[in-house]
């Protein structure tokens, strides 16, 4: 692991897994601007509930040249637009269509298969690549970053997005010392391990600290009814049970495809820290969610989280060491790993759970998903606290 650079798997110290790249200073070549117009118009257009006829009357573009000239950035940045145009076009209405047109369908199903993720709205598009600061040489922080492209816009669904922006940010410090702790552990550096998960816990209690500033501008009820709508899938969704067709796709032969919503829980964080500590997850159901939901990460992020689950022996080398102070060190980061699921799982109680009852597609007993998420997120706190030593 020591051997490997953290930039080859696109994570820094300044940004975590946040696109090395500048979201809001990419730009896209002047064929796709229509794209661009009418994704960033969306505010617009969704509160006329009547968004699909715009929708339908967009230019349809084969992306083949594109995908294979343009930079990643320029890709992921096109996934951005495409992919929010996408989610209004099945959640825009009353009832959601039964397939894709295809131009909208042929297009994102390009550029899913050129950056290597499903083709819809994923916690990379709607997160990662979708930020900019304020101030170009200031921080990436609550105080100085804003979100590029919105459903309706407005001030709780943009909080609920740059409080992962600054987390994502923020984590960068702690994922970026882990090679170098891979490696402590394979030379028995103990000095190196008791400064490195020192820093850990001081940046989880960061962390978890932005977290808990969720409520100050994003209210559960506008969340729930305003923000969350857009960002489901369509598998294990009561709406759309069997999927949707593509339109225009050869390689789907006209037959309907699921892929699950944007979740907080497709980021690369808690995975990561899970893969690094040791914290392994019970082989069952809810483990497959899990397993399910890493082909939504960049494929950077998931080699990230595979590498470091096949090289740390962090756990197996304390619980030989018997070191009682770097035992403690480990509690901690176990326990502020703990503290942050524990957060989540309150917040889908408060912002989801505890909120009326939604139309199919937006059901307070599913997540965004398709997963039971109470009984996946209990499950998984519960196992990550099992891990103290």
């Amino acid at each position: 692991m020591a051997a490997f650079d953290i930039e080859d798997y696109d994570v820094s110290a300044e940004r975590g897994f946040l696109s090395s790249f500048d979201p809001d200073r990419t730009p896209l070549p002047s064929a796709l601007q229509p794209v661009r117009e009418m994704a960033m118009a969306l505010p617009q257009i969704l509160v006329s509930g009547n968004v699909r006829k715009p929708l339908q009357s967009m230019a349809s573009f084969d992306l083949t040249d594109f995908c294979t000239s343009a930079s990643l950035a320029e890709r992921r940045i096109a996934m951005v637009h495409y992919s929010f145009l996408v989610q209004s076009y099945v959640w825009g209405e009353v009832d959601a269509p039964q397939s894709l047109p295809e131009s909208l369908a042929k297009p994102i199903w390009q550029l899913g298969a050129s950056i290597g993720q499903p083709p819809l709205l994923t916690y990379s598009s709607y997160v990662l690549d979708n930020w900019g600061r304020i101030d170009e040489s200031g921080s990436i922080d609550l105080a100085n970053s804003y979100m590029i492209q919105p459903f309706l816009g407005g001030q709780d669904e943009a909080w609920f997005v740059l409080i992962h922006v600054a987390i994502e940010a923020r984590a960068g410090e702690m994922l970026a010392s882990i090679p170098e702790l891979v490696e402590a552990c394979s030379n028995e550096d103990v000095a190196t391990l008791e400064t490195g998960l020192a820093a850990m816990t001081a940046v989880w209690d960061d962390m978890n600290e932005i977290f808990g500033r969720m409520p100050e501008r994003c209210d559960p009820h506008i969340y729930f009814h305003r923000v969350r709508p857009w960002i489901h899938g369509w598998k294990d969704n009561p709406a759309l049970a069997g999927g949707i067709v593509y339109e225009g796709v050869e390689e789907t032969e006209g037959k309907p495809q699921s892929f699950r919503g944007q979740t907080g829980s497709q980021s690369s964080i808690v995975p990561a820290m899970d893969a690094f500590l040791g914290v392994d997850h019970a082989g069952d159901p809810l483990r497959a969610y899990l397993d399910q939901l890493h082909i939504y990460r960049p494929p950077e992020h998931r080699k990230f989280i595979d590498d470091i689950r096949a090289n740390s022996i962090l756990r197996t080398f304390l619980q030989k060491a018997e070191n009682r102070h770097l035992n403690a060190l480990y509690n901690d980061c176990i326990d502020n790993l703990t503290r942050f699921r524990t957060r989540h799982l309150e917040y889908a109680a408060s912002y989801i759970n505890k909120q009326s009852k939604g139309g199919a597609g937006n059901t307070s007993d599913v997540g965004t998903g398709g997963t039971p998420f109470m009984k996946y997120l209990k499950k998984h706190r519960d196992e990550a606290a099992a891990h103290r030593l």
